[in-house]
């Protein structure tokens, strides 16, 4: 195996044909004009107010299009269906006066049973 010669961690990149060597890279210069640069641009006030923008409108679209997602997602589970389907079993069974829970799930007058031998 072969090692660099260079320090640990650097890597030169080739530069594409025809540029200049002295020439320095655009967000190079920008990061030293402003230290703490967030790539929006040049002009530390305009960075810092376009970053401001850009987040805020982020997290807000974020919150409230994911709320509304979540608003918005059926039923999952049929659970709330189940829960009004019961109530509506209960109040009709109330109205009828019927006891809200039998022992028989089916009308035993209603099965035909094999006789027992």
């Amino acid at each position: 195996r072969s090692r660099s010669a260079g320090p640990t961690g650097a890597l030169a990149l080739p530069r594409p044909l025809g540029a200049d060597p002295h020439e320095e890279e655009p967000m190079a210069a920008a990061q030293r004009k402003n230290p703490d640069y967030h790539g929006f641009s040049a002009e530390p006030d305009v960075d810092v107010l376009n970053m401001r923008a850009v987040f805020f409108a982020g997290v807000s679209v974020a919150i409230v299009l994911g709320s509304v997602f979540v608003h918005y997602l059926p039923d999952y589970g049929l659970t709330q269906w189940a829960r009004r389907e019961a109530e509506i079993q209960v109040r009709e069974r109330e109205r009828l006066g019927l006891p809200l829970l039998t022992s028989n799930y089916y009308d035993p007058a209603r099965l035909s049973l094999p006789p027992t031998e």
